[in-house]
């Protein structure tokens, strides 16, 4: 989506250091006579993993109350591809936003070298009803949903966690790595698997060329059973329908950040792991739609009771999180229109309004 040269001049090229906040005012006393229209080098030019997984954290419990976000409507365009509608609103007048997701699932795209899942993100002011902004909504998912897990790692995985371990090469994969490597510090090795072996290596050579990453070693592995044997973090995001991680694997003290799932018959992890782990979710839409744990409700491997806590909770302190070096956490996400909207909201509000 091509930008205009007026939105170009008017974004902030680092939102780090600056508050969304700041910008608010103006955003709403100010909307712009026309949409900006936010192209994807413009999107990445305003928004950094560090600055995303900052704001959810401060934002996303004083805003997740106020927010409605019906369940998503998903249409089936042919026995394989499908439509999503994932809209919400704010009711709050210190968060004056709508905003709806567009998405696309064509899984065959794989084939055509193109991202199965495609979107396109609007803003409106619950003002005026005025649309604000379009938005790369792809590019936004990515950077939301890595943001999520780079979160959710800062409560559930060990502070000294040392090695990464990637289960797949698309592109939801940088993004995760890149928001694992901002919310832990200490990690120094990644190791990146994926069935295609050279799509692994591909994405690890682009790493190895992108920013300084600050000494991290970037490496692949055809042996999936080791590399799981390593990891103090395992970030999955596949379509696998058959367990790529076995709870046997997984070492005392490790973190298993589980992502490609949304339907019954996807999973990326074995009942055992789920029984091993103390495990989280990103909102309670999980319960409903991961493969991972309808299947472990129903085999009587857990109960819905016994998953710990959801990621606000985790945030505001009402569970806690890791216990102790020693035990397995495991977090289950599969996406929410609230943090959608809170990610469009820093994109928008980065905007210097004239």
């Amino acid at each position: 989506m091509a930008s205009s040269s007026n939105a170009t001049n008017s974004l902030t090229s680092n939102t780090d250091d600056k508050n969304p906040k700041d910008n608010r005012a103006a955003a709403i006393t100010k909307p712009a006579s026309s949409p900006v229209l936010i192209s994807t080098d413009l999107l990445r030019s305003v928004l950094t993993h560090h600055s995303l997984i900052r704001h959810i954290h401060d934002s996303l419990p004083a805003v997740s109350a106020t927010i409605t976000t019906p369940i998503r409507q998903s249409y089936a365009v042919s026995p394989s591809s499908s439509l999503l509608l994932m809209p919400s609103w704010s009711s709050s007048p210190s968060f004056p936003y709508i905003g709806v997701k567009l998405v696309t699932h064509f899984p065959q795209n794989s084939t055509l070298n193109l991202p199965g899942v495609q979107a396109s993100y609007n803003l409106f002011s619950t003002i005026t009803g005025q649309a604000l902004a379009s938005m790369d909504g792809t590019e936004l998912t990515l950077y939301r949903t890595s943001c999520v897990s780079g979160l959710a790692s800062k409560f559930l995985a060990r502070e000294d966690s040392r090695v990464l371990v990637m289960i797949g090469a698309g592109n939801l994969a940088p993004h995760l790595i890149k928001a694992h490597l901002a919310a832990r510090p200490s990690l120094r090795r990644v190791i990146v698997w994926n069935r295609t072996m050279q799509k692994a290596e591909d994405l690890v050579e682009s790493l190895r060329r992108s920013e300084d990453h600050g000494g991290v070693c970037f490496e692949t592995s055809g042996s999936l059973d080791e590399i799981c044997e390593l990891g103090d973090i395992i970030s999955c995001a596949t379509n696998a329908q058959a367990p790529l991680v076995k709870g046997r694997r997984l070492k005392a003290g490790a973190h298993l950040d589980l992502v490609g799932s949304f339907t019954h018959t996807m999973r990326e992890c074995d009942d055992e792991a789920i029984r091993r782990g103390r495990v989280f979710i990103d909102n309670e839409a999980a319960l409903v739609e991961a493969g991972e744990l309808v299947g472990a409700f129903e085999r009587g491997v857990i109960e819905q009771g016994d998953v710990c806590g959801n990621l606000v909770e985790l945030i505001k302190g009402e569970r806690e999180g890791r216990r102790n070096a020693e035990e397995v956490t495991v977090f289950k996400s599969v996406g929410s229109a609230v943090v959608d909207l809170l990610a469009a909201q820093l994109v928008y509000e980065a905007l210097r309004l004239p």
